[in-house]
């Protein structure tokens, strides 16, 4: 996170742009003093301050959809923060992904989650997902094994077709491992972040 120079400008209210760290999709603005930006940059959940609440609000404090700060940048003139997020769950309070009505845009990996999700939520008797799930932790961890052997096997032969294959399924059945243990890809990526901007 960048040393400010609005940090310490007696500002009272500065917008905030937050946008997704992966899509650069604009999720939505608000605005921030410097109170809210000192709790946003201690606990690394961005917090604002609310005009209609007059009091600092965080983000998801009531819906736990809370917005994961990796980076805060600000613009050419001093007056504006870009906060780049990771989000839990939809931003807007209408509930939908973005404050401008926009779909989340992460790829077919994060909806094939969803789907994931989906059937451990309502599970179905005909859904190779549901019958693994029902299987448990060892099981689903063992397929998790078994396909990362493959993966190792296809690429030591040099099969792309097959390790293209085997990486589908490899990458399957982690994401059902991740929902089995009520986790998400989102954990993982906020992981790789926090060590790449660590590490550089």
């Amino acid at each position: 996170m960048t040393n400010s120079k609005l940090e310490s400008q007696n500002l009272e209210l500065i917008p905030a742009i937050i946008q997704h760290a992966q899509t650069n999709q604009v999720l939505m603005l608000g605005y921030m003093n410097d109170e809210s930006l000192a709790k946003t940059q201690a606990e690394g959940k961005v917090t604002f301050y609310s005009r209609s609440k007059q009091r600092l609000w965080t983000k998801g404090e009531t819906s736990g959809n809370f917005l994961n700060v990796i980076d805060i940048e600000e613009d050419c003139d001093n007056d504006t923060y870009l906060i780049k997020v990771l989000p839990e769950g939809e931003t807007c309070h209408k509930g939908t992904y973005t404050c401008f009505g926009e779909k989340e845009s992460l790829g077919f990996l994060h909806e094939l989650q969803g789907v994931i999700q989906s059937r451990k939520n309502n599970p179905s008797e005909k859904s190779y997902t549901t019958e693994l799930l029902n299987k448990g932790t060892k099981k689903i961890a063992q397929k998790v094994g078994e396909e990362a052997t493959e993966v190792i096997l296809e690429a030591m032969d040099g099969k792309k077709d097959l390790l293209i294959e085997e990486s589908s399924d490899l990458l399957y059945h982690f994401l059902v491992l991740l929902a089995d243990q009520d986790l998400k890809l989102e954990d993982v990526e906020l992981k790789l972040m926090e060590r790449h901007l660590k590490n550089g």
